[in-house]
């Protein structure tokens, strides 16, 4: 009988090689080859999987936000029912944010990814849906002071972009970045 292969694990596999190789080496050294040695698979096996680098990166990115849907909703839920929106918008964002080495690996593959993006735009359409739909979300817990609630929110989404960039290349500690953050949104909801 032939063994029962489980598809979705040995992409998941794949990309997390790939994770490992952008995160630590950056994501020019993203590779079929690097990736399949990385993971212990054949280049074929990558490649009946991934066709091209683009579907290799979007898988990854996918698996970076399902983990980071994860630790969103896991904080979120810690909360309560029915936190403050000022509460509510802190802790989504400080979930985001890379404040510890196990978070460190997935910013610098979505960091990576982003950059890919901007050098090659046809692979970004999942993330302009994805920021839209966020910038969304935000709008709509901003307090109504604001005159325009969406150029509030992708303002939130660029400090938040920024200061994750800050924390992986060491300019700011978690606690700056925190500081950073509850600085704004006090403006923001003040």
């Amino acid at each position: 009988m032939p063994k029962k292969v489980d598809h979705q694990e040995r992409r998941t596999l794949i990309a997390d090689a790939l994770m490992r190789v952008a995160a630590d080496q950056g994501l020019e050294a993203v590779s079929l080859r690097h990736v399949a040695a990385e993971a212990g698979v054949s280049a074929g096996m990558v490649q009946h999987y991934f066709r091209t680098k683009d579907e290799m990166m979007a898988f990854a990115l996918s698996v970076v936000r399902e983990r980071n849907q994860i630790r969103v909703t896991e904080a979120l839920a810690r909360l309560g029912v029915d936190p403050p929106p000022r509460l509510l918008l802190r802790t989504m964002i400080a979930a985001l944010l890379p404040l510890d080495e196990g978070t460190r690996d997935d910013g610098r593959v979505a960091l990576a990814f982003l950059a890919y993006t901007a050098v090659r735009p046809a692979a970004a359409p999942s993330l302009r849906e994805g920021t839209r739909q966020l910038t969304g979300f935000i709008a709509g817990i901003l307090p109504d002071r604001h005159d325009d609630d969406a150029a509030a929110a992708a303002g939130l989404l660029a400090l938040m972009e920024g200061l994750g960039v800050y924390l992986l290349g060491g300019q700011y500690t978690a606690e700056q970045a925190l500081g950073a953050l509850d600085a704004h949104l006090d403006l923001l909801f003040a």
